[in-house]
């Protein structure tokens, strides 16, 4: 007769147990969707986009080999990253909604958003600052700061705020990170350009309302990046007008800052309305 001692035989199989249980929970937690996937590309445009403002712009700058057709390059092609980015970032919550996210698809988003859209944007404004003429490198540190905190802030606020469907609180952060890009490449005087990206940053934590990319908004959306890319492509080489198209096109995302808010609050305005009209309406006998 054989005897088992629960001392030396207990843990020989207590731990296959547990490691059964995890290996049957960890795809499910871990495994990606194409969703996913999607963000991960955000992410790795928001980190590409960081490289070319450092090894095209920034290090020629230090080191005294600047090219302005190279920091012209790399600068259009940190830009068409941050507007590839919100492609990105565009279709994952597309694919999402039609397919399936895994339970980490939340946060991939938000985690990429911060690099595309937070650290990205903020970079190319502090390099800016080192760069441009007439720029002051710590105001213009202190404003990168101010872009990356707003960007911070909202991710967070996102998370943890539930609003009413088809509208975000405060300018979304891939449309707030393109417009302070068009700031920068506008080449305004410091001040002015100080001001704007200051004033972006606070519409990306404002409570005002812009209406989230569906349908043909988001056609529209998608439409107007691909042009942007284009644009910066004929800035970048230098083609006839392309300065003056870039500029063009700077302005319009400055506009378009502005003037989208209003359409949310005119949707909204008139669903107020026609609510009081039914509600007078049922009030009739």
């Amino acid at each position: 007769m054989t005897v088992i001692d629960p001392e030396t035989q207990a843990p020989t199989w207590a731990p296959e147990a547990e490691e059964d249980e995890d290996t049957e929970d960890m795809p499910l937690s871990t495994r990606l969707s194409i969703a996913d996937a999607l963000t991960l590309g955000n992410a790795t445009c928001g980190f590409m986009a960081v490289y070319f403002t450092t090894t095209g712009v920034l290090i020629p700058h230090l080191t005294g080999n600047e090219d302005g057709g190279m920091a012209r390059h790399s600068a259009a092609t940190a830009v068409m990253l941050m507007l590839l980015a919100s492609v990105f970032d565009l279709f994952d919550g597309l694919v999402a909604r039609k397919l399936r996210s895994s339970a980490m698809g939340a946060e991939l988003d938000n985690l990429s958003d911060l690099i595309s859209f937070g650290l990205a944007p903020a970079y190319f404004v502090l390099v800016w600052g080192m760069v441009a003429d007439g720029a002051h490198q710590r105001v213009s540190a202190v404003a990168a700061i101010v872009v990356l905190l707003a960007v911070v802030l909202r991710l967070a606020r996102f998370s943890c705020v539930t609003l009413r469907d088809g509208v975000f609180q405060g300018m979304p952060s891939p449309f707030g990170a393109l417009t302070v890009v068009s700031v920068v490449l506008l080449g305004l005087p410091f001040i002015p350009t100080l001001l704007a990206i200051v004033g972006v940053a606070w519409l990306m934590v404002s409570r005002v309302e812009y209406p989230k990319p569906r349908g043909r908004l988001a056609v529209a959306m998608l439409s107007w990046i691909v042009t942007s890319m284009g644009l910066l492509a004929a800035w970048a080489f230098e083609a006839p007008g392309g300065e003056l198209l870039l500029q063009t096109a700077c302005s319009l995302q400055l506009v378009m800052g502005a003037v989208i808010p209003l359409f949310a609050t005119a949707r909204r305005v008139n669903a107020f309305r026609d609510n009081r009209r039914e509600a007078r309406a049922a009030q009739i006998p």
